[in-house]
């Protein structure tokens, strides 16, 4: 029987409809390196298990039980863009800072068809409780793809595309919050992202919950158009430099210590910290 794979890489989506269920993991490799110039041995498949571990070169893509249009997530490096991914990766210019558009989206907040849609959304959604929420705790909401994680750069492993002190931010922030993942995208690739990150894992903390894209909606506004609601800010993509998490580290801790945050402007935390580290 034939299977139709898509293979999501670099940004990109790759059709895969020449193999069948008796050609295995290396043959979808050898595909995958025509269409991408990835070499197999640089490849690696996520989702691709069988009884719980990766599936090795020889398992027969039969043995998988692929959907049809089953969406697999590739990470790896062509050799001549190695060089260029142990730099620093490039600006994304597409990337919006949700604080330069904070002050719009005030605007739009209270318009009535987005009330109705956050409506229709706490009505419908179910949410899968992980862990238990914490007496006493506030709730940290954190977006996966720019903070914490970079999920447009290539490269061999997850780990390589992890921000840096990640899993030392999450540790220190379970003292005081109850941590919740969130992304736009399907369920299915923020189970793998943690997985491969090593969140859903950490003796050190635990998340709540997650929720993925059916958890969103999104408003229209004049200057940008059509724009996700997102919480907190675009991350830095220089992994040799980036400290952004140790400073959001200490910002978190200080504000722990308030009673709710009503008076708080995310959009200045960094002059936050620094005025109370000041004193």
């Amino acid at each position: 029987m034939s299977l139709s794979l898509i293979i999501k890489w670099g940004g990109q989506e790759y059709s895969i409809t020449t193999l069948s269920e008796e050609d295995t993991v290396l043959d979808l490799k050898q595909s995958l390196k025509t269409l991408t110039g990835v070499l197999p041995e640089r490849q690696k498949l996520l989702g691709l298990k069988v009884k719980g571990k990766p599936a090795e070169n020889d398992v027969k893509l039969g043995a998988l039980k692929l959907k049809p249009n089953t969406k697999i997530m590739m990470m790896g490096t062509r050799e001549e863009s190695l060089e260029d991914v142990l730099g620093p990766p490039p600006d994304n210019d597409d990337v919006v800072n949700d604080f330069d558009i904070e002050e719009e989206v005030v605007e739009v907040e209270n318009r009535e068809e987005n009330l109705l849609k956050i409506s229709r959304r706490v009505k419908d959604y179910k949410v899968e409780i992980l862990n238990p929420p914490r007496e006493g705790k506030k709730l940290l909401v954190l977006d996966v793809d720019y903070t914490l994680f970079d999920h447009r750069s290539c490269a061999e492993t997850g780990v390589e595309l992890m921000r840096p002190y990640l899993h030392e931010f999450l540790t220190s922030a379970y003292e005081d919050y109850d941590i919740v993942i969130w992304s736009a995208t399907n369920m299915k690739w923020i189970e793998a992202k943690m997985k491969e990150l090593g969140v859903s894992t950490n003796a050190n903390y635990k998340i709540t919950f997650m929720l993925d894209s059916a958890a969103m909606i999104t408003v229209h506004t004049p200057r940008r158009g059509l724009i996700d609601i997102r919480p907190f800010m675009k991350a830095h993509l220089n992994r040799d430099k980036d400290k952004e998490l140790l400073k959001l580290t200490q910002y978190l801790k200080e504000i722990a210590k308030l009673d709710d945050f009503l008076e708080l402007n995310h959009k200045h935390w960094e002059r936050y910290l620094s005025k109370k580290q000041g004193q």
